[in-house]
């Protein structure tokens, strides 16, 4: 059997990297996107260019990316596997006292730059009847203080997962969201503006998700049978569960 092959975007960070180490692991080549060029070359280096195929950029620059694809090398051009992890969540506060820049930011990046990879792959995924893991979260389905286009930006991920399955249909594509709840990366660093105390006192006695935890979960439903699919997978600590509703009193 032929040597599989993943493409990770944001592989740098968090549950990007992690899912790189653990299909890297598993003997799958590795296609690694991000921006930050140093952390993929450090992947490079330790597994070798025949394993990992390293693709630095900004994801949201279309242009770059599709460079990215057509300059594939041969042995990581047919693309098995598609995690579309590259996503952010910027600033805490309620909508009327947002940036709107940051809003602006979090839907080229979530909403935008993930259309624009998975039409540009679609062509390669269905070639190989392969399939693709878009990673939302649970602020797509329940509200919260300060999660506006954050959530907004995971409720359409989640959509647009079901709605792509359905256009998929007979393929043999198969299409996965998975969404998961409080976890502990990077991910509240970079929403705090690099707040590492914020970050700490969030997750502090919760047992969080790990990034491995979710790698692992990418990997499970990677390696199915061919014939199942997981259309959505919610997963949370066993320390979190949804919120009560708000109720205002004069």
């Amino acid at each position: 059997m032929s040597t599989k092959t993943v493409w990770i975007t944001g592989a740098t960070a968090g549950f990007g990297a992690a899912t790189a180490e653990r299909f890297l692991a598993g003997g799958w080549r590795v296609i690694a996107s991000g921006r930050r060029a140093e952390r993929l070359t450090a992947l490079v280096a330790k597994y070798g260019a025949d394993r990992v195929h390293a693709a630095a950029f900004d994801q949201r620059d279309e242009g770059a990316l599709r460079h990215a694809i057509d300059t594939l090398p041969p042995a990581f051009a047919e693309v098995d596997l598609l995690v579309n992890n590259a996503g952010l969540a910027l600033g805490t506060g309620l909508a009327q006292e947002s940036d709107l820049a940051q809003w602006k930011q979090m839907i080229d990046t979530n909403v935008t730059a993930l259309v624009t990879m998975t039409r540009l792959l679609l062509p390669r995924l269905i070639a190989r009847r392969g399939a693709i893991v878009n990673l939302s979260s649970i602020s797509g389905s329940y509200p919260y203080r300060g999660g506006n286009v954050y959530g907004g930006t995971k409720a359409f991920v989640t959509q647009f997962s079901q709605n792509l399955r359905v256009d998929l249909h007979g393929s043999g594509v198969r299409v996965t969201s998975i969404e998961p709840g409080m976890a502990q990366t990077e991910f509240t660093v970079v929403r705090t503006g690099g707040d590492q105390a914020a970050s700490d006192q969030l997750y502090a006695g919760a047992h969080p998700i790990t990034a491995g935890d979710i790698a692992d979960t990418i990997w499970w439903v990677a390696n199915l049978p061919a014939h199942l699919d997981i259309t959505r997978l919610e997963i949370m600590p066993v320390s979190q569960s949804a919120a009560g509703l708000q109720v205002h009193r004069d």
